[in-house]
């Protein structure tokens, strides 16, 4: 008895490339309506599509007209990041989406102003109590609660700024840290 051929997988008449575009992260902002459940709906898209949200910062922007502001930071493909700026623009409440990355671009310069804000909480006594002051002069950070036995600073830079700060005071008794997420604006004297 022969052994059969294995089938043949059906082939296209198309050439198809495999695509690997490379990931890039975004800073869009999100001018909406300023009403319950706005929020819900942007996150919303977000999960159902399985897109990442980075950072998330919510706030009013302009009470008389009840307009609301979304910074979302946001990793993807450009395609997938041309889908969901598409996607946000198409919600009813949202009134404008601005991709802040690509305005920059677009200008020739290199990023949007982005700025966080962190608390930082660390317990230590002796020596890594002075390193922990003597790294948060060099940051700029300031103290804004102390004890004999911990302190807790207030940092505010671009997150990179942030995180190395965090970093480096892990082994000199880190405790806590809370993070506001980005606020963000393009440079120049244009609104988003």
């Amino acid at each position: 008895m022969t052994a059969k051929p294995a089938p043949t997988p059906p082939a296209s008449a198309y050439f198809i490339e495999e695509r690997r575009d490379p990931s890039e992260t975004h800073t869009l902002a999100v001018l909406v309506d300023n009403e319950p459940g706005v929020l819900a709906r942007v996150i919303g898209l977000f999960s159902g599509r399985g897109y990442n949200i980075e950072s998330l910062t919510v706030s009013e922007t302009e009470h008389a007209k009840h307009l609301s502001r979304i910074t979302i930071v946001t990793t993807g493909t450009p395609p997938v990041l041309e889908q969901i700026r598409n996607q946000l623009d198409r919600l009813v409440p949202v009134h404008r989406v601005t991709d802040l990355t690509m305005v920059a671009r677009g200008r020739g310069q290199e990023k949007p102003l982005e700025r966080e804000l962190a608390l930082i909480k660390v317990r230590g006594s002796g020596e890594h109590r002075i390193e922990a002051l003597r790294l948060a002069t060099a940051f700029k950070a300031e103290v804004v609660d102390a004890t004999t036995e911990h302190f807790v600073f207030q940092l505010t830079g671009p997150s990179s700024e942030i995180e190395q700060f965090v970093a480096i005071l892990q082994p000199l008794g880190l405790v806590e840290v809370c993070r506001t997420g980005v606020a963000a604006m393009n440079r120049g004297p244009d609104p988003m």
